[in-house]
């Protein structure tokens, strides 16, 4: 028998497949180590910050202009704000947060290798069924339900981790943000950031839904985002690794070309998740504040019968939400077909091919020649192909988790920096016309000096609001302590903008003030506030019951405060000290004055700011509390518009409302003579068209009968 003789292109090809079948394992692992540094890379590149295009920048700038808010990506910004945040949730890596991190990623790589096991045992039980071996059979059912034991276990302690992980996060962020927020006495000038929050600037208008709902959703992303991009990662490696030693790294090589370029497509698909989960975020936010605004001033708008108006601004506020949450479902509807279309079926057809490979091509070092061993196998490898199609989806996936985590940062960053800009004294607010041009830009832009000391002393210090309204250029004007101040002035004039400087709530644009610290002055205004708690806790807010007790106060002391303002029977009357209510609610506006002056008697501050204090209790009460007040050396500065309490002061400082003022000693015998008169003069002013039209009467009554 003859051989027939080759030709020499069939002979090299030949040469060729004998020397790779020699050098197969070498090559064999050079490619499977290729593929995990491939795996890496790629995830790496799909995870880093994506550059900022010139057209991103444009269109930025656009929509600042509109008032939209800024783009939010997985870019360089992203993962600054996120490291930022992450050194306070996870302070160092001895703390809880960094162990709970550790124990997570543990059960994330114990669960992958009984999920590897499983595939397998999955394919050994399906050939012994094919073979017919029931005592095999048999034995590994049992193998079956003993694994199922560690890896419900596992799959539950996942769950308790994670979420465990998740409130740890919540709790170290809201205490570094409640920690800004509230700050406390030692602050000085740099706290009150919730005060200067809404009312010094304008980047934030629902700081309450924030710190609740916005860190919430921001640390349950975040402990989700972990196992959804460590766990996936880790398993495409591990079950492509095993799915090369059964079918070999050549054909995983072609399923990973055929899989990323399936995946550039999905990407390319992809919306700005991140941009539209911000926008939600804002969006509910601004329709609870409406809500809660409405519920504020429910009284106000039901006198003015404003339910029409307010019912409209609800529903626009709601309707730009749902509009909004509209455009995001179609969205979401268009790239869940193509994920779907991609991921389950164009990559399931991809690892059918794969799987095939062993049964329709003999590869060296397999020797699955029977049809149990074939099916063993292709159930084998089918598990473990669908466990990294799973893997590489979750991938994909992890992507628009993580650009929804960059919605939340971007959220709770902003959060973050304004607060800290609160406490350095930069603010960003909305500015009258002409606030910024010549002499009053320099006023704005330039700050003055703050000095403690006993007295309060203003040196050409200017009054200008949050919005760049300048009231008062220069403010002079010098208060010892035991000297009560009046001060009076029609509305807009200063007065209250005045003791908000005093309180360390307003920055001093200019001059020199001299005053105490803020935790020497108490205000007390028309609507006093009434906290949460029990009627003790109304007396001696913001006090404590442990810091009553420890100062000597006892609650027979709260009963004589009580007793000055004429309010002991509220005791009895409510069912004691330890009751709690809706105190707003449950008391009239003139109790509700008396609360507050019993406030004042059981702090005795050094100065007490009374805003029209007095409004709404009978002038001999009024009397009592003044004359106690002085008693107990508190110093008074009084904004109020009877001339019933001016006898009770020493000086005035009276606002002209049109940038001027006069302040002088006030004699208030002689005042009251000059108002009495003035009240008179006006009276008699009044009568002169009366008396001129009766004069006109007789006049014609007198020509009448001359001609008569």
């Amino acid at each position: 028998m003859v051989t027939p003789k080759l030709r020499p292109l069939d002979q090299r090809a030949k040469q060729l497949a004998q020397l790779y079948a020699v050098h197969r394992p070498l090559v064999q692992r050079g490619l499977t180590v290729g593929f995990v540094l491939y795996v890496l890379a790629t995830a790496y590149r799909g995870l880093a910050a994506r550059p900022t295009t010139k057209r991103d920048k444009e269109k930025d700038l656009t929509d600042r202009k509109d008032g939209k808010p800024a783009r939010v990506a997985v870019d360089a910004i992203f993962y600054q704000r996120l490291g930022i945040i992450l050194r306070i949730v996870i302070p160092n890596i001895r703390s809880k947060e960094a162990l709970l991190l550790f124990m997570h990623s543990s059960l994330l790589i114990f669960r992958t290798a009984v999920s590897l096991y499983v595939a397998a045992l999955d394919g050994k039980i399906v050939a012994s069924l094919v073979r017919g071996q029931s005592l095999q059979f048999l034995l590994n059912i049992i193998r079956w339900l003993l694994v199922a034991i560690p890896a419900t276990w596992t799959n539950s302690w996942l769950s308790y981790v994670q979420n465990k992980l998740a409130l740890a996060y919540r709790t170290r962020l809201t205490r570094e943000v409640l920690k800004m927020y509230l700050g406390d006495e030692a602050d000085g000038p740099e706290g009150k950031v919730y005060y200067k929050l809404s009312n010094l600037d304008d980047r934030i208008k629902n700081a309450d839904q924030m710190i609740t709902h916005d860190i919430q959703r921001f640390s349950t992303h975040l402990a989700v985002i972990y196992g959804n991009l460590a766990k996936p990662i880790l398993d495409v490696i591990l079950y492509n690794y095993q799915l090369s030693q059964n079918v070999g790294a050549e054909g995983l090589v072609l399923l990973t070309a055929l899989v990323q370029t399936s995946a550039a497509l999905l990407r390319a698909l992809t919306p700005s998740f991140g941009t539209y989960t911000a926008q939600s975020a804002a969006l509910a936010g601004s329709l609870r504040h409406t809500h809660s605004r409405l519920s504020e001033f429910a009284e106000e708008i039901a006198f003015f019968g404003g339910e029409e108006t307010e019912k409209q601004l609800i529903e626009r506020e709601y309707a730009a939400l749902v509009q909004h949450e509209q455009g995001v479902m179609n969205k979401r509807w268009w790239y869940g077909c193509a994920e779907e279309g991609i991921v389950k079926w164009l990559w399931g057809s991809f690892g059918l091919v794969v799987c095939a490979i062993p049964v329709f091509f003999k590869l060296p070092g397999i020797s699955n020649f029977d049809l149990g061993s074939r099916t063993e196998g292709f159930v084998t490898n089918r598990r473990l192909l669908l466990s990294s199609s799973d893997a590489i989806g979750r991938v994909m996936y992890s992507y628009k988790d993580l650009a929804e985590l960059a919605g939340y940062t971007s959220r709770v960053s902003l959060l973050l920096d304004t607060m800290s800009d609160m406490r350095k004294g930069k603010f960003e607010k909305s500015l009258v016309s002409g606030a910024t041009e010549g002499e009053n830009g320099e006023i704005l832009r330039s700050r003055g000096q703050v000095i403690l000391s006993n007295d309060i002393q203003f040196e050409d210090v200017p009054i200008i609001t949050p919005n760049g309204d300048i009231l008062l250029r220069s403010l002079t004007f010098h208060v010892k302590p035991g000297e009560h101040l009046l001060i009076v002035g029609p509305n807009g004039s200063g007065k209250s903008s005045l003791f908000r400087i005093l309180g360390g709530l307003w920055p001093v644009y200019g001059g020199i003030v001299r005053k105490p610290p803020a935790s020497d002055f108490m205000l007390i205004p028309q609507r006093p506030y009434l906290s949460l708690g029990t009627l003790r806790d109304q007396v001696i807010y913001p006090h404590s019951q442990q810091n009553m007790e420890a100062r000597g106060v006892t609650d027979a002391d709260l009963l004589a405060i009580l007793e000055r303002v004429q309010m002991g029977s509220i005791v009895e009357r409510e069912g004691g000290w330890d009751v709690a209510h809706e105190w707003r609610d449950a008391l009239s506006g003139g109790d509700k004055q008396k609360i507050a002056w019993a406030r004042l008697f059981y702090h005795r501050p050094k100065y007490a700011i009374l805003d029209e204090a007095t409004s709404l209790v009978p002038p001999d009460m009024e009397g009592m509390m003044m004359e106690q007040a002085t008693a107990l050396g508190i110093t008074l500065l009084t904004v109020s518009h009877r001339p019933s309490l001016w006898k009770y002061h020493s000086t005035i400082l009276q606002l002209d409302g049109q940038g001027g003022y006069i302040f002088t000693q006030l004699d208030a015998e002689k005042r009251l003579a000059i108002q009495e008169e003035k009240q008179d003069l006006e009276t008699k002013l009044l009568e002169i068209p009366k008396l001129k039209l009766r004069l006109a009467e007789l006049r014609l009554i007198a020509d009448a009968n001359r001609s008569l």
